[in-house]
């Protein structure tokens, strides 16, 4: 099971980060050419509810906690935001909405309350019912068959073989890419999926899946090329036509210190007025529109969320 894929461009939160693709991603967010401010608004705020908190607040209310915030992006102090710092607190605004999420819903799957999360109560939540499983009989739900590489992740993730996973280990489950531990499976799932003659390795063939060309046509389709590109230039590191573990790892898991990066730089690009590759207080003030609709603040939900904006991180 693919655990999402690396997008080519912004508008990305970790909570959804296995739901757009990067050509998806880009021509929703740069139409004809175009920036669209609305998309990137519209991806992290999300929700309508979540707009309509952001425009509550008022233009000085706005500012003092976004100067409370830009202040926690300056780790040095120097009166500057660098591209490093900010992919830094964008790569931690990341994380911290995805445990967020990840505890939110520990709440939700543990139905007796007791502090654990057993595979029953998981099946219940997605289900409403326990799907059992035969070793050696594929279910006749697709849907329901693909659940049983759930079940395998939930058994990894299961450290002390308890009859539930804990927080921590509801997280793992969630979030394998954010645990160390996890990192073999993650790739051995991954392996499992696409590496179709069993040699360890994934080829540019077994990377595109099903896909063959059209006998009558003269070249691929464009998003095979995009694909063929990303294979090439993006993940074939050591260019010997096919991914080994660790480069498959860098396909198969969200690349978020590139999303934070890409960001940081796209920001710095539009709002550096005097063209010293920073941004200053005032520079962020004269553009605060823009950095409300970024993912250096959320989207704006940093301004709702006194973990980012209160005195003491």
């Amino acid at each position: 099971m693919r655990l999402g894929q690396r997008p080519a461009a912004l508008g990305l939160l970790l909570l959804c980060a296995a739901a757009a693709g990067a050509g998806k991603a880009e021509e929703l967010h740069y139409q004809q050419g175009e920036h669209r401010s609305d998309y990137d608004r519209e991806a992290l705020l999300g929700v309508q509810e979540d707009v309509d908190e952001y425009v509550k607040l008022g233009h000085e209310e706005q500012q003092k906690r976004l100067q409370a915030i830009i202040k926690k992006i300056d780790l040095d102090s120097d009166g500057f935001l660098t591209e490093s710092e900010l992919s830094s607190w964008i790569q931690m605004s990341f994380k911290h909405y995805a445990m967020q999420e990840a505890k939110q819903q520990f709440v939700e799957y543990d139905k007796n309350n007791d502090g654990t999360v057993t595979w029953d109560e998981y099946n219940i939540q997605m289900y409403d019912r326990v799907i059992d499983f035969d070793e050696n009989t594929a279910l006749d739900d697709a849907e329901e068959e693909s659940f049983r590489q759930d079940k395998k992740r939930f058994e990894k993730a299961n450290q002390d073989s308890g009859p539930g996973l804990s927080l921590e280990e509801f997280i793992a489950f969630e979030h394998p890419e954010e645990v160390d531990y996890m990192t073999e499976f993650v790739i051995q799932e991954a392996l499992e999926e696409h590496d179709k003659n069993g040699d360890g390795f994934v080829s540019l063939e077994e990377f595109l899946g099903d896909y063959r060309r059209d006998p009558t046509a003269n070249e691929d389709p464009e998003w095979i090329l995009v694909e063929k590109d990303r294979f090439v230039n993006d993940y074939d590191k050591d260019n010997d036509g096919r991914l080994d573990p660790q480069e498959l790892l860098s396909w198969v898991v969200p690349n978020n210190q590139g999303i934070a990066q890409e960001e940081a730089l796209h920001l710095i690009d539009e709002m550096d007025l005097n063209g010293d590759k920073k941004l200053s207080e005032e520079e962020i003030l004269e553009n605060q529109d823009l950095f409300l609709t970024s993912e250096a603040t959320d989207y704006g939900r940093q301004l709702h969320d006194d973990y980012f904006y209160h005195d003491e991180l």
